[in-house]
């Protein structure tokens, strides 16, 4: 029989539950992620709000056992609403030391850490830097910890299926971790059998192999005494409708279809390959029923002028890349600007500069997205906020480059487009309509620069149309025909006009809003992916009796909504809160003479922490 210990035992009676925290970690070939996944979908399906975090890193296969190769997966479930991953740690499940060791600090004392108590060897030790045995010296004394041996109690449930070698039976033990966080928290393994089922269809050993491990861990944990089966956490209370868990990525994809399809467009993606953004081109490659063109091109180049070629043909063009690809396709996108193009850009930021951290989150591109491109050449510029609402923006994207005739360039981040929440699926007729100034006949005495009154939008005329010729390229146009220009004050005048095209917008984005409280002592505002956590203090705040707190977030970056200083204006502090050094906050200064205007800036690829934060407003109140 192999032992197993539990240690630090506390005697916990069952409970109700409001949320729970879980991270797995372990090695980067751990099955972390697919684990973490696991748990969601099943709460999700369960009726529990969600909201998760995937941490990994940027090497494929990092160093096994080493610090800097953890991959974690942090997972929130709740009865009540959930906006953020969570920040202090309820269960902790580490594979390895390293796992143990670079995560130990998130876990709230008194609290559970689940361990394979198999990988504590010397030599794994010395990799995760422990001089001793956490499991033996005392360190952990203000936590419950439970040992396991995961590795051999997997071998010993595979040790009668055949075809299985070493390496795959011993990758198996995530699905032992995760049969007995079901068991804690209640939930059926059902739902990862049906995957197992789907997945390995045309291997049917491993279906076999990984159903018996995910048992065996849910029947082991119920011979363990002193682990409750009392955590209970019931279904949250969600407006009606029909939902699905969804990635930020995912939900990127899906918004451009459902603009596509609004619109009556073919939707064409031209994109390369990069961190974090390539699961939106592999999204859109499954969609080809829809009448989807997906382009891998060669470089970052080649990816948005295919997707200028396209745009030019009559399609709803998008591409998509992350800090660097943008870098790369500043000339293209000035190009874009200049013949007045539909054109939407996807930016999912990460940790720069260079290659920086490819894994990890920041809001360092902001500036980049405003004003890296030569010449005066202003974009929309847009940022979604939430997991799920990365549909919304992306599909706003689409028709506000449509509508406008312009470049829009739509921000995300490693941390929203990655992360997943329940989205209650749309129908494309309930989304806003989606308008396009594209002529397809000659009428009248027709320019290609003529423009709409209200919105300056020109018209977009397809090749091949007889009666519509017209010149494009980067070289100036005369604001009528749209033949080569040198005149200076035609420079000038197009200049201006293509710079009142884009302030127009405002005309058609919403006012910007408060919660929590309209006026008072401080105004919290972050833009983008951040909004999950600024929400969570100010609200935590609020409940805790700082009744004139308020919070503003900000999704239209350029052009800002109309009645932005008026908002600002009626709080005595403002705090804009950013993943970066502080590129929003120069934003706001340099379009409003505001006093009060503070920052807090955290550049460490990784989101804020709710405490961080309260922390923070409390001090600047106070």
């Amino acid at each position: 029989m192999i032992a197993n210990k539990i240690s630090n035992n506390i005697n916990l009676k069952s409970e109700a539950l409001d949320a729970v925290v879980i991270r797995f970690v372990g090695d980067s070939g751990d099955g972390m992620q697919l684990t973490g996944t696991q748990f969601s979908d099943t709460s999700a399906m369960f009726g529990n709000d969600v909201s998760t975090f995937p941490n990994y890193p940027s090497e494929i296969r990092a160093p096994q056992g080493s610090l800097y190769g953890v991959s974690g997966f942090q997972v929130h479930i709740g009865s009540v609403e959930i906006s953020t991953p969570g920040d202090d740690v309820d269960l902790l499940v580490a594979m390895n030391p390293a796992g143990l060791k670079t995560n130990l600090y998130s876990v709230k004392p008194g609290h559970t850490i689940i361990i394979d108590s198999d990988s504590f060897t010397k030599k794994n030790l010395e990799k995760a830097q422990y001089e001793t045995n956490p499991l033996r010296d005392g360190s952990l004394g203000n936590y419950r910890v439970i040992e396991v041996s995961m590795s051999s109690l997997t071998k010993e449930a595979l040790k009668d299926i055949e075809n299985l070698d070493n390496k795959t039976i011993i990758r198996s033990k995530n699905m032992f971790a995760l049969g007995i966080v079901y068991w804690m928290y209640d939930r059926s393994p059902e739902h990862t059998i049906d995957f197992f089922n789907k997945k390995f269809a045309s291997k049917p050993h491993l279906i076999e192999s990984n159903t018996r491990v995910l048992n065996a861990g849910y029947y082991y944990a119920e011979t363990l005494e002193l682990i409750p089966n009392a955590y209970t956490i019931s279904p949250a209370k969600m407006e009606s409708g029909t939902y699905r868990i969804i990635g930020g990525n995912t939900a990127t994809a899906w918004g451009f279809l459902a603009a596509a399809e609004k619109s009556g467009l073919e939707l064409f993606l031209g994109s390369y390959p990069i961190t974090p953004a390539t699961d939106i081109l592999h999204e859109l490659v499954k969609h080809k029923h829809f009448g989807v063109k997906a382009f891998q091109a060669e470089d970052e180049i080649a990816g948005v002028t295919s997707a200028i070629g396209a745009s030019f043909a009559g399609d709803l063009a998008i591409t998509t890349t992350s800090g660097p690809g943008l870098a790369l396709k500043g000339e293209a996108l000035g190009l874009a600007m200049m013949v007045e193009l539909p054109l939407v850009v996807v930016n999912v930021q990460r940790g720069g500069p260079s290659t920086g951290l490819p894994t990890k989150t920041e809001q360092s591109d902001l500036m980049q997205a405003m004003y890296g491109r030569n010449g005066e050449s202003p974009v929309i510029v847009l940022a979604a906020s939430t997991p799920s609402n990365c549909f919304n923006y992306a599909y706003q994207a689409a028709k506000l480059a449509l509508e406008h005739m312009t470049p829009v360039i739509l921000l995300t981040d490693g941390y929203i487009a990655n992360g997943s929440e329940p989205w209650k699926i749309k129908r494309v007729a309930e989304m806003p309509e989606i308008k396009n100034n594209k002529v397809t006949k000659v009428t009248g005495n027709w320019h290609p620069y003529d423009r709409d009154e209200d919105t300056l939008a020109r018209n977009w005329a397809v090749p091949g149309t007889f009666g519509l010729e017209h010149r494009i390229g980067g070289l100036e146009k005369d604001s009528v025909t749209g033949d080569v220009s040198h005149v200076p004050e035609n420079h000038e005048f197009m200049t201006k006009i293509r710079a009142e095209k884009i302030k127009r917008v405002q005309n058609y984005i919403p006012d910007l809003t408060t919660e929590f409280a309209e006026e008072g002592d401080l105004l919290v505002v972050g833009w983008g992916g951040t909004y999950g956590s600024l929400h969570s203090a100010v609200k935590q705040l609020n409940n805790e009796g700082y009744n004139k707190i308020g919070y503003a977030h900000f999704n239209y970056i350029n052009p800002l909504p109309k009645n932005t200083e008026s908002v600002l204006s009626k709080f005595k502090k403002i705090v804009v809160c950013e993943l970066n050094n502080g590129q929003f906050v120069n934003i706001l200064k340099m379009n409003f003479n505001i006093c009060g205007l503070l920052q807090y800036n955290k550049i460490q690829g990784l989101p804020f922490g709710n405490s961080e934060l309260i922390t923070e407003f409390k001090k600047i109140v106070d």
